[in-house]
């Protein structure tokens, strides 16, 4: 049985949670084919030369290699939340890129020589701040309801927080908070996040997403 585009994926990679939010949330049912990053299948790296997930593969053979963009061809073929109307490219790169940086290195500091895992907390901390500032207007980043800014951010502010959550509740972010615990509370992400075993060649299909 084959349930359309195969997406490679990997549970706790915000990059592919983003990617399966938007997916789900647009109703595309997908094959999942787990990934284990120690050990990455020969197929994943044929379809991408990057071979990092998330990685879409669709049913003409097209793949799409990068989050966002499988997050917009998601919600390009249906969006019933909107989530296409909110999507802040500048809050988007300062995720991506210097908070991303800070990010990895306060949550693996002895990955990088010289790096003080402190100091890059403190500088995405303060990455944090016109965040929380702009949620002082309404509940997410772009307005009344949750949209593609949310989502896109949501998985690297969830894992940042997660590095000392007692550290992390106690700094003056009570907007960002409340918008974080909206997420983790959110029946999407819990269906998002189910465990599976990494997938092999040979296995059968897994059905992701909600079936009509």
């Amino acid at each position: 049985m084959e349930f359309g585009p195969i997406l490679y994926s990997f549970r706790r990679c915000p990059y592919a949670i983003r990617a399966r939010m938007a997916l789900w949330a647009a109703g595309i049912t997908v094959e999942l084919r787990e990934v284990k990053l120690a050990a990455k299948p020969p197929a994943l790296i044929a379809a991408s030369a990057k071979a990092t997930v998330p990685v879409l593969v669709l049913a003409d053979g097209t793949v799409i290699d990068k989050s966002l963009d499988i997050m917009r061809w998601a919600l390009t073929q249906n969006d019933p939340e909107g989530w296409l109307h909110g999507e802040d490219a500048a809050l988007i790169a300062a995720n991506d890129r210097p908070f991303k940086h800070h990010l990895d290195r306060a949550k693996y500091p002895g990955r990088y020589a010289d790096d003080d895992g402190s100091d890059h907390r403190a500088a995405a901390l303060a990455l944090l701040i016109p965040l929380e500032e702009q949620l002082t207007a309404a509940p997410w980043l772009c307005g009344p309801t949750r949209a593609f800014t949310d989502i896109a951010l949501f998985p690297f502010i969830r894992q940042f927080a997660a590095i000392d959550p007692a550290w992390f509740a106690a700094q003056h972010l009570p907007h960002l908070q409340a918008w974080l615990d909206l997420h983790l509370a959110s029946p999407l992400f819990a269906a998002v996040m189910q465990k599976y075993a990494p997938w092999r060649d040979g296995d059968p299909p897994l059905c992701f997403g909600r079936l009509p």
